[in-house]
């Protein structure tokens, strides 16, 4: 067994396969897996099997942010954690200046949290379709897109609502602490995807046996303390 990996019988992949743990197979991110018998090297990807960023893809996560998320207030920082009907609250907030369609209300909460919290539309649209069946708001299409606009019964609840519900999301988070998180994460993965880029194919296999041990290693932090 190479040094980073963890034996298939730890994991229960079958003999001999390697095991990057959960959070990171080998194609990056999602769920480990492993690698070994029956995968076909470099079908439909890039150097070695991988995209053409190496097993994490795009810098270390790949979203807008890398893998904290969006950027916080002045300087990068993680995604807000919305609570259940922030998005609900927010909404009612946001329409009670002015009709608008979903996008641009995903862009008005980040804006108006400095960037502490992005709602994905994945939370945005179904709210929006359920308040619409409430009765709360209604909808019209203008040039191509869908507007909404409170009803009357939308606006008396959204007046008893917060004014500002996607402040709420950013606060208590130390901006500086995770500055510094993400830095040192850039940094891993910036050096990563250069030696990925450029090294042999043993100098990918140290590469990623380094970034392996680093990711045990801090699993083994909390073990410690445990």
């Amino acid at each position: 067994m190479g040094p980073g990996a963890v034996r298939g019988a730890e994991s229960g992949a079958e003999p001999g396969a390697r095991w990057y743990g959960p959070g990171y197979g080998p194609e990056g991110p999602g769920e480990g897996r492993p690698h070994g018998h029956g995968h076909r090297p470099g079908h439909g990807r890039g150097r070695a099997g991988f995209g053409p960023f190496g097993p994490f893809g795009p810098p270390f996560g790949g979203g807008p942010g890398g893998p904290f998320g969006g950027r916080g207030p002045g300087r990068g920082g993680p995604r807000g954690r919305a609570r259940r009907g922030d998005v609900r609250a927010s909404i009612l907030a946001l329409l009670k200046d002015r009709p608008m369609h979903g996008y641009e209300m995903i862009q008005e909460i980040a804006e108006r949290s400095g960037g502490a919290w992005k709602p994905s539309p994945g939370s945005v649209y179904p709210t929006l379709q359920l308040l619409e069946d409430e009765g709360l708001i209604v909808s019209e299409s203008e040039g191509g897109k869908k507007h909404f606009s409170l009803t009357d019964a939308g606006r008396a609840e959204a007046e008893q609502g917060a004014e500002a519900p996607w402040e709420e999301v950013g606060r208590g988070v130390d901006w500086e602490a995770v500055q510094e998180v993400r830095a040192a994460a850039g940094g891993l993965a910036a050096a990563f995807q250069q030696v990925w880029a450029t090294g042999t194919a043993e100098q990918r296999e140290k590469a990623l046996r380094v970034v392996n041990d680093a990711r045990k290693s801090l699993y083994l932090i909390l073990a410690e303390e445990e």
